[in-house]
């Protein structure tokens, strides 16, 4: 594999910047904004609650109405797969003090909300979840919401930024503390809006915590913006480890989101043995941003535990074909989390590896894979998913005998030009649907 590419607009960021750009007072340009089904949910939520858009190629044009210039949803609100985009919305409309019913398909229905709803009910919000899941429904209110001091049991930046949200239209401050450090894009975009929001690292009784603080601002008013939005980290995972396991490759991303919350896979990988070379490029809006020049790579087992989980928490699936062709035992701890994404990410990526002939033990928590330097190849499934979906197609780059996935349609999820950027770089994948 050679050659360089730039990738479309990081996904989370993609997600907060429409958000954000309906709640603003006018109108707000988003460039190299990320086309695909995972962000198609949220603008189709901006337009149930009155704010207009227009995509033109990959710029996204948004009419933002102001937190009181929304309306409400005549019909339940689709959020799809993505959990990103009813936890945000939640915490928006909240704000905004808008009835709703948040919705989405049968996985998103399995993720577990209660860990917004909590919070979001102690700071008045009236909101009621199914058995702690979707569909939630939100009441009108016009009272503010009250002021927050939560310590979050799971390290999320997805009930973060909800609470976040939220807390502009709290009276007082919104306190959050984690046990781990999750991905700051919400307060960094906030902060460029003007907004006051405090990030830092503390320590109570001896235990390091990471803490947030938002002071909601005397009038509920965001300013419009243009931004560029810089590559997805995520997808640039898939890219990496394809050029880590495949002889002879030398390839060039540019353009990519380096945020510090982020970059655990490089880490990671680096840890490894890989051959990954970051050169600083700058910022865009207060994210950092690079380029990553990655070669082939003989790689080594590693564990990966702590705080290193939070930041790769969506690059496990590409992570995990790197220690199948690693020499030597990967082992993954404390990321319980997989199991709740799209699919069991735990169990999938194991069933899966194990039928492409990898020695891999699954826990509770993780995965004990046992790597000799490559895999046999075969007949897999996403089920679902994404990232497994991606991740099994890169395992076939270098396998022995070709891998066919099934389901494979799932990349349009989150990279619908995958296939097409594997092959311009040299990768050979085919897709074709499915027969029937």
């Amino acid at each position: 594999m050679h050659g360089s590419t730039t990738l479309a607009g990081d996904k989370s960021l993609a997600h907060r910047a429409a958000l954000l750009a309906g709640l603003a007072n006018g109108e707000s340009c988003i460039d190299n904004y990320l086309v695909a089904g995972v962000t198609q949910a949220l603008l189709g939520a901006l337009t149930a609650v009155s704010v207009p858009w227009k995509l033109e190629g990959k710029r996204l044009v948004v009419q933002g109405r102001g937190f009181s210039g929304l309306t409400a949803a005549e019909e339940a609100l689709d959020c799809g797969n993505s959990a990103t985009t009813l936890r945000l919305l939640a915490g928006a409309l909240a704000a905004a003090g808008l009835p709703a019913v948040l919705d989405g398909s049968a996985g998103l229905r399995r993720r577990p909300m209660g860990r917004i709803v909590t919070p979001l009910q102690m700071m008045g919000v009236d909101i009621q979840a199914t058995e702690g899941h979707a569909p939630l429904t939100l009441a009108r209110s016009e009272r503010p919401l009250r002021s927050l001091a939560y310590r979050l049991p799971v390290a999320s930046a997805q009930v973060k930024s909800c609470l976040l949200l939220a807390g502009l239209a709290a009276e007082g401050s919104t306190r959050l503390v984690e046990p781990g450090p999750s991905r700051d894009h919400t307060e960094r975009m906030l902060r460029s809006l003007g907004i006051s929001v405090t990030s830092r690292q503390i320590v109570e009784n001896d235990e390091i915590l990471y803490e947030t603080q938002l002071e909601s601002p005397l009038r509920l008013e965001l300013p419009p913006f243009s931004i560029t939005l810089p590559g997805d980290i995520s997808s640039a995972a898939f890219l990496i480890v394809a050029a880590l396991i495949t002889p002879g490759s030398e390839i060039e991303i540019r353009r990519v989101c380096l945020n510090p919350t982020r970059t655990g896979i490089i880490d990671a990988l680096r840890e490894m043995g890989a051959q990954i070379e970051v050169h600083q490029a700058g910022e865009q809006h207060g994210e950092p941003v690079g380029n990553l020049l990655v070669r082939y790579s003989r790689l080594h087992g590693t564990r990966v535990e702590g705080p290193l989980v939070v930041r790769m928490i969506d690059e496990f699936p590409a992570f995990t074909i790197a220690a199948a062709y690693a020499e030597g035992v990967t082992t993954v701890s404390q990321a319980e989390e997989l199991r709740l994404k799209e699919s069991d990410r735990i169990g999938a990526l194991c069933s899966q590896l194990r039928l492409l002939g990898a020695k891999v033990d699954e826990t509770p928590d993780g995965f004990v894979l046992h790597g000799e330097g490559g895999l046999e190849g075969g007949g897999v499934a996403a089920h679902g998913d994404h990232r497994l979906a991606m991740a099994l197609a890169v395992a076939g780059l270098a396998a022995a005998k070709p891998v066919a996935v099934s389901g494979a349609e799932a990349f349009s999820e989150s990279f619908p030009d995958f296939d097409a950027v594997l092959r311009r770089l040299g990768g050979c994948i085919d897709l074709e649907p499915e027969p029937g």
